[in-house]
């Protein structure tokens, strides 16, 4: 159930901010397309003003005036007078009004304007009146409200005059224009997700609901069938992979009422790893469209029972301690991001989640070949001193440097890291390290679309989302658990100019997260075997340091810093020394906590006592 309430909440607010530029882009491009005909029109209304020289019968040339002729589409060329005389066959009343313009223009010797004048005071013609011209069958003359002379485009030729103006009437009563936002639920099962995103999302014009099951697309046909959203939801039988592929070229046949093309959303929710969709998935979403996955496996990304399968499957091997899940956030989003660069594709998480025994991850991917650049310097291994102290140090495998040009301005550099960043042994507590990683050492979350959410959070019906409360606790941890400054990207009018499909603020490529784990006090103290402090207590300690203090929705109790970890290490012996007392003999010669102990202040002072 929280599953599903934070899916259908987040597609909205991505939907929202898409739905949004997209009006905007199609409304700049109206009013461009509208300045651009004006210009074009008042160019050819310039060309025809004015005197022109005709030619009688005799061929004795005459002074003459263009007449302003206005069409449906097109601005066509005004017919010559002597023309009008020979072609035009109506009524007498037309008949001797048509003449009596000819003989006004032919005896005409006053200034062009004056004649245009003339002539639209002889031009009383009714508007229900059609004007034939059998020599040009391509046009029809018509005389509107206004008296004034039109010749129609092509398409109107044939019409009476009563079409004419019903099919325009249609075209003004049309349904008004509706972006498109079309949802894939990839492993639908019965289509339960699939229902909530028609039914809840308004702005949705499409949602496939797909399984490889046959009965599975029977139940989802009998529930569209059921809730009446037949126009909205279409159950498709097939392997996701070979659906998802299909739509890459967007050549696939398109069935009846179903949809061709790649999706705005697409939304993975296998049971266990979601690692075999990522390839197709990454191809078959729109540039800047969502990217929803859920895996399930824990106990393979959250653990090193299985190392070898985390390999295979994301790429790297997974971090031992407390911090696991969050380290298996980590290294989903790594493999999502190796997948989408084969392709030119730049990742940015929006809100990843640690929930349970699962992991949900909503990721935004558009294609920036230079985004992709910086993808080496944004993965990083971790050193981890699994069987000592807990503590732990990163390496990026790249490093992204702002350089200044030679003709002005900055531009990012990718070189080489130097390494090792640490020794084979912790500096701390001088037990062995492991290596865990590759995986991704960017930020986890984008704050502006994590407080969309938070922002839609009031106005729902509590009984429809029964999870509030949950969301709201775990979406605000989140917000907060950020330690650097959010970078942003592109500003909303930067989006919008350069075609971005959504408009809310993106992560700075180059931003890393330089302290990506959380720590827990009550393992501290364990390596100590003293009296854990309260997260006051330590949290306190660390901002009176001047250092940021967060918590982490990963684990209850957890403390996120950016302090180092030779500052917490000295803060906690101080706690021993100061608040809880270590009974002697508790800590043993060769254990994590003696060696932390042996770098206190008074072992310090004593080794300098003896070495004088």
């Amino acid at each position: 159930q929280f599953n599903r309430d934070l899916s259908v909440l987040a597609i909205r607010a991505f939907g929202e901010d898409v739905i949004s530029t997209r009006r905007q882009k199609r409304e700049q491009n109206r009013l461009a397309h509208a300045t651009k005909e004006g210009a074009g029109r008042k160019r050819k209304r310039g060309d025809v003003d004015g005197a022109a020289v005709t030619k009688n019968n005799d061929g004795t040339a005459v002074s003459g005036v263009a007449v302003e002729v206005q069409t449906n589409e097109a601005v066509l060329p005004t017919p010559e007078p002597g023309d009008l005389d020979e072609s035009v066959s109506t009524k007498s009343n037309i008949k001797r009004a048509k003449k009596d313009v000819h003989e006004e223009i032919i005896g005409m010797e006053g200034s062009a304007q004056t004649a245009g004048q003339e002539v639209d005071e002889v031009l009383k013609v009714s508007a229900t009146t059609t004007i034939d011209i059998p020599k040009a069958p391509t046009e029809e003359m018509l005389n509107d409200s206004s008296d004034a002379l039109k010749i129609t485009s092509n398409s109107d030729y044939g019409l009476p005059a009563a079409a004419n103006h019903n099919a325009m009437s249609e075209r003004t009563t049309s349904k008004p224009w509706k972006p498109n936002f079309t949802i894939l639920d990839a492993l639908s099962a019965t289509g339960l997700r699939a229902l909530r995103y028609a039914k809840e999302i308004p702005f949705v014009t499409s949602v496939t609901a797909n399984d490889l099951s046959k009965e599975a697309t029977a139940s989802i046909q009998l529930n569209i069938q059921n809730n009446k959203l037949q126009d909205r939801i279409f159950p498709v039988t097939s392997d996701a992979r070979v659906h998802m592929y299909s739509m890459v070229s967007q050549q696939c046949p398109k069935q009846p009422g179903g949809h061709v093309g790649k999706y705005d959303v697409i939304d993975l929710d296998p049971y266990g790893t979601a690692a075999p969709f990522f390839d197709a998935a990454v191809q078959s979403v729109t540039d800047g469209g969502l990217l929803c996955v859920t895996c399930t496996d824990s106990g393979v990304f959250a653990s090193t029972g299985y190392l070898e399968k985390t390999y295979s499957l994301y790429g790297g091997l997974p971090i031992k301690g407390p911090h696991s899940h969050e380290g298996g956030l980590r290294l989903i989003i790594h493999a999502i991001a190796a997948s989408a660069a084969r392709y030119g594709l730049a990742i940015e998480p929006l809100l990843s989640l640690s929930i349970d025994f699962y992991a949900r991850i909503f990721v935004r991917v558009t294609r920036s070949p230079a985004e992709v650049k910086f993808l080496a310097g944004k993965t990083m291994i971790v050193y981890n001193c699994d069987s000592g102290c807990g503590a732990w140090s990163t390496q990026l495998l790249a490093r992204n440097r702002e350089t200044k040009g030679k003709k002005g301005g900055t531009y990012h550099k990718h070189t080489l890291a130097l390494g090792p960043s640490t020794t084979e042994h912790c500096e701390h507590c001088g037990f062995k390290t492991h290596m865990a990683g590759p995986m991704w050492a960017g930020p986890l979350h984008n704050i502006l679309f994590t407080q969309r959410i938070l922002d839609l959070l009031p106005g729902l019906d509590k009984e429809t989302y029964a999870t509030v409360p949950r969301i709201e606790g775990m979406l605000s941890t989140a917000v907060e658990e950020t330690i650097s400054a959010p970078l942003t990207h592109t500003t909303d009018a930067q989006a919008t100019s350069r075609g971005s499909p959504t408009s809310f603020a993106r992560n700075n490529p180059v931003q890393i997260d330089h302290h990506p784990f959380f720590i827990i006090p009550s393992t501290l103290s364990k390596v100590l075997h003293c009296q854990t402090p309260s997260e006051d207590e330590l949290g306190g300690a660390l901002r009176y340091l001047d250092y940021r203090v967060t918590r982490s929705h990963t684990k209850p109790g957890s403390i996120r810093t950016n302090a180092p970890w030779s500052v917490l290490w000295e803060v906690m012996r101080e706690w021993v020394r100061q608040k809880s007392p270590v009974k002697e003999g508790a800590i043993k010669e060769g254990t994590a906590g003696w060696g932390i102990m042996q770098k206190s202040r008074e072992h310090y002072r004593a080794n300098l006592l003896k070495d004088e």
